[in-house]
């Protein structure tokens, strides 16, 4: 049961920062998954900068940029653990 609702917690962000980067890099939804990383994105330090800015809007919560993230679902799991 907890897991179901972690899970649904998880894809609600996953969701919310998949809008974000498909707004910001004008990418198709398909192309962003958990497993994509930044770099299959094309996505710059400037485009990572804007994107992490939206989301500290989003979600209220300040991202360490120094944190270790090349994927989306390593930012989801950022977000997800700082919010």
């Amino acid at each position: 049961y907890f897991h179901s609702i972690k899970g649904e917690k998880i894809m609600a962000v996953f969701e919310k920062v998949q809008d974000i980067i498909v707004d910001e890099l004008g990418k198709e939804k398909e192309e962003v998954t958990l497993e994509t990383s930044f770099e299959e994105l094309d996505a710059d330090s400037l485009d990572l900068f804007q994107i992490i800015n939206d989301i500290e809007d989003e979600f209220d919560v300040e991202v360490d940029t120094e944190a270790d993230m090349k994927t989306v679902a390593d930012l989801v799991k950022y977000v997800e653990n700082n919010k």
